[in-house]
């Protein structure tokens, strides 16, 4: 939550805003901490916030080149196979919506069947029964 102190930008985090007891009045703009028997109140100005970014994480790349053991070009497989077996539940008597495929070029068509037969071959996908499914789309790397 971005509060402006002086000069000073802060983003308090859910951990101390719960430790704290912190009450936050969007309507109205405001934030009460309790402080000691007091409470102290921050009013934000009432125009536009100058906050753009809710979250950001910046790659750090010489990682990945400083240990590159870590990093394998190919990946082996899939993890192990887990106790719990994870579903997505669907609303009862909802059937799937029927609609054609897209139509892909023969050239396009030869390179998805190229790579799912390598996935398929590195077991990183099964065969699936599932009547729902959704369109392939080819990007082009950057």
């Amino acid at each position: 939550m971005p509060i402006e102190l002086g000069m000073f930008d802060v983003i308090i985090g859910m951990d101390w805003l719960v430790k704290h007891d912190v009450v936050i009045v969007c309507g109205e703009k405001f934030v009460h901490i309790p402080y000691g028997n007091k409470t102290l109140i921050i009013e934000s100005d009432k125009g536009m916030s100058r906050l753009k970014v809710i979250s950001c994480i910046k790659a750090y790349v010489p990682v990945i080149c400083d240990f590159p053991e870590v990093f394998p070009d190919d990946l082996p497989g899939l993890p192990p196979s887990r106790q719990v077996e994870f579903r997505i539940d669907l609303v009862p008597w909802v059937a799937p919506v029927s609609r054609a495929p897209y139509i892909l070029a023969p050239s396009k068509m030869r390179e998805l069947s190229v790579q799912l037969q390598e996935l398929l071959e590195k077991v990183f996908i099964r065969p699936s029964s599932s009547p729902w499914g959704t369109p392939v789309l080819f990007v082009k790397k950057k």
